[in-house]
């Protein structure tokens, strides 16, 4: 079975926002009463659960990174390890690898979305004790329905090396169902992600 720390978290953060308007991850973000960009909400359940977190960005991003850093705070910051992508726009595939790649060792992988401010730590917590457990492929499910992350174990490494296009490991997912394991989470938090402005008016 995998050691807990050689499982490694990736947060996809190299999206072009073009739905928003502008760069949806910064935008301000009220939750629980607490104000912060909506990427700082994302990365904070990720935060409770893992020691490192890597996040996966667009070239030439060092500001947007500079700026997650400081609303984030100095300790939650020293977690972050921001990998630049260079072929970020020709999909979510090579951030994805990219992201994979960075951590080639590892013994599993979790798979995130930065636009997901309402994710809960118990979906990333139980996805990580699945793959932990031996599980080469597990979900979060609330309802039957399948959230995010997505954990795959070391198994996965050479299709999630060679994914192309955008839309990420869903192939893999389709394709290996019969070996998904599924974590119930009585919380749809795990289906919320942020594509336009009325996406965030209604969280």
């Amino acid at each position: 079975m995998p050691e807990k720390n050689n499982i490694a978290a990736i947060v996809l953060a190299a999206g072009a926002s073009s739905r928003f308007g502008t760069n949806k991850l910064l935008h301000p973000l009220t939750l629980g009463g607490v104000t912060k960009p909506l990427i700082a909400h994302s990365l904070m359940p990720w935060l409770e659960v893992f020691e490192q977190v890597t996040i996966v960005v667009g070239k030439d991003s060092n500001q947007f990174c500079n700026d997650v850093d400081t609303a984030l705070g100095k300790l939650s910051a020293s977690a972050i390890n921001w990998i630049a992508c260079e072929d970020s726009a020709s999909g979510m595939s090579a951030s994805l690898a990219c992201g994979v790649r960075a951590n080639i060792n590892a013994a599993g992988w979790l798979i995130g979305l930065s636009d997901m401010p309402k994710l809960p730590s118990a979906a990333i917590s139980g996805v990580f004790n699945a793959i932990l457990e031996g599980a080469s492929l597990a979900a979060p499910f609330c309802n039957d329905e399948r959230g995010h992350p997505v954990g795959f174990s070391s198994y996965y490494k050479e299709d999630l090396l060679v994914l192309q296009g955008d839309t990420g490991a869903k192939q893999i997912i389709k394709r290996d169902k019969a070996s998904l394991i599924k974590v119930n989470v009585e919380d749809n938090g795990i289906f919320v992600d942020v594509d336009t402005l009325t996406d965030l008016q209604n969280i």
